[in-house]
């Protein structure tokens, strides 16, 4: 990704999307721990949009309860797919901080509309503990945050899908890291034909192998690559704020060679980090980890 370009940040305070609170304070944690000072001091102009409205659970009827909150995720989405899509119009780079991963299917539409209208396409790297791909069918919980990626790709709840008419390529989208699927879940991922690479795959090939293989799937064909990154991808150990920690993920420096190798390609346009939760966070650790790994993206080096 070139210097000099411009960052704009739009934070999504939402945990709407899954049945543990605190991911509606992620925003906030990041903004604490210097997030735009520290792009700043790597070359970039960084425009801070705030924040996307987000309802708060208790004024909301509980039929909206009762449907897990399709009707405000719905209306966030769509809202949020308009602005990463005019971000990108302006010629800048969308970097979307989140709340929970249900909020992707709002950044991704925005960004598949983008590429759409230039008659391109978009490669998609996707870093997760879970591989979200459960359909409202399949979904043991119901809760949208375990679906976005199958919405993306024309599964699940008609209001969500119907955000963008254009959708993801299997071809080009590379899930990284996931470690806890559901057993329909892995039929799903066989069915739609992206290429995922679970921990065992990185434990055999190494990060290295594993993120040449995966840039290359979502280059191929492609105008640029957006990266979705879950941080409950990362092993507890080193991001413990998450509201879904599974052990036994990436290491710091596995992380760190992911996004330090998409910046290498000049290739990524926009970027979101997703799932921080405060509230299980031992002492800001998550966040400012989260920066870091925002920074790598952004093209620091470690000489």
């Amino acid at each position: 990704m070139q210097r000099q370009r411009t960052i704009e940040i739009i934070g999504v305070p939402s945990d709407l999307g899954a049945n543990i609170r605190g991911a509606n304070m992620g925003p906030a944690t990041l903004r604490i721990a210097n997030l735009k000072t520290k792009i700043e001091q790597q070359g970039y102009s960084v425009v801070d949009l705030g924040d996307l409205h987000v309802p708060i659970r208790e004024s909301l009827e509980s039929k909206i309860l009762e449907e897990k909150y399709l009707s405000p995720i719905s209306e966030l989405c769509r809202n949020l797919s308009a602005i990463t899509e005019g971000i990108l119009d302006r010629g800048h780079i969308p970097l979307i901080i989140g709340g929970d991963h249900s909020v992707a299917i709002g950044s991704i539409s925005g960004i598949l509309r983008y590429f759409h209208k230039q008659d391109a396409e978009v490669g998609l790297i996707w870093v997760d503990a879970h591989a979200d791909v459960n359909t409202p069918a399949t979904s043991p919980s119901g809760n949208i945050h375990g679906m976005p990626l199958a919405t993306l790709l024309g599964r699940g709840h008609d209001i969500l899908t119907a955000i963008s008419t254009k959708k993801l390529r299997p071809e080009n989208t590379a899930l990284i890291g996931i470690r806890n699927i559901d057993d329909e879940e892995k039929r799903i991922l066989r069915e739609t034909g992206i290429k995922y690479y679970s921990m065992r795959d990185i434990d055999e090939k190494g990060m290295f192998t594993v993120m040449r293989e995966a840039i290359a799937f979502a280059s191929n064909g492609t105008s640029g690559i957006h990266v979705s990154f879950d941080i409950d991808g990362i092993d507890p150990r080193y991001a413990p704020g998450v509201s879904t920690p599974v052990s036994g993920g990436l290491t710091l420096r596995e992380a760190h060679l992911c996004l330090e190798m998409l910046s290498e390609t000049q290739k990524l346009v926009s970027l979101e980090f997703v799932e921080i939760n405060p509230i299980t966070d031992v002492g800001a650790q998550t966040a400012h980890v989260t920066v870091d790994l925002i920074l790598s993206a952004l093209g620091k080096s470690i000489v």
